[in-house]
């Protein structure tokens, strides 16, 4: 069994999507501490050519809470418009707006303002919208000791779930060392996203952006070419 451990991210761009696509089971953390100015209550869509932020408004509290501790704002219904409107705005043209604009209004329309619910619910909204079926797992599910911290985490909930095989972005290469899980056992895999260049309207492509920016403009057919084949695994 094949498996995959990550952050709940906002509209993630399409390199952790083949992560889940390329795993049996994908355990997603809850009770970890919320990073501030990373990828889990925002990410990159286009405006005008050129990549803009859009980000779900946090109410105010402590920065050291788990993500499943953290809350959207009091105001998120007008800012959910806001970012609804400027995503109308920025694709309206895009070919596949007609298709993917409703799909994401009742994403964002989730009504749960737990930041990890309303996160993770997007993730598997997603997924179900491309067609993958990788069963999900929220971490404090797992048993095991929570304070364990980096790879010893990574391990234990690993051996936890029975997997044989561990896929990691390629960015944990320095982080992972393939003897600690080779001696557990386990076979530690890097995934590494190879881009895929697509047309943006006219404009010079900017790569890496929103799984939004995707599906704007590629059929079904054409994500399901880049998540089943646009990377690399060692």
């Amino acid at each position: 069994m094949k498996l995959a451990i990550m952050q709940p991210y906002f509209l993630p761009y399409i390199g952790y999507f083949q992560l889940i696509n390329v795993v049996d089971k994908f355990v997603i953390y809850d009770n970890i501490q919320f990073v501030k100015k990373g990828w889990i209550n925002r990410n990159r869509i286009l405006v005008n050519g050129k990549d803009e932020f859009i980000s779900l408004p946090l109410k105010k509290d402590s920065d050291f809470l788990d993500i499943n501790r953290r809350f959207l704002a009091d105001t998120f219904e007008n800012d959910r418009d806001k970012i609804l409107r400027r995503i109308k705005e920025s694709y309206r043209k895009a070919p596949y707006f007609e298709k993917v604009f409703p799909f994401i209004e009742n994403v964002l329309a989730y009504k749960n303002k737990n930041l990890f619910s309303y996160v993770f619910n997007s993730v598997k909204e997603i997924s179900g919208y491309l067609g993958m079926n990788t069963e999900f797992i929220v971490s404090s599910s797992v048993t095991i000791d929570h304070s364990l911290k980096s790879e010893q985490k990574i391990l234990a909930i690993t051996k936890e779930m029975n997997a044989k095989v561990y896929i990691n972005p390629v960015g944990g290469l320095e982080l992972y060392s393939r003897e600690n899980f080779s001696s557990s056992g386990i076979d530690l895999k890097f995934i590494q996203s190879n881009g895929n260049s697509y047309k943006q309207f006219d404009n010079e492509f900017v790569p890496w952006l929103s799984i939004l920016d995707v599906m704007m403009f590629n059929s079904k057919k054409e994500i399901s070419h880049y998540l089943s084949s646009t990377y690399t695994l060692n």
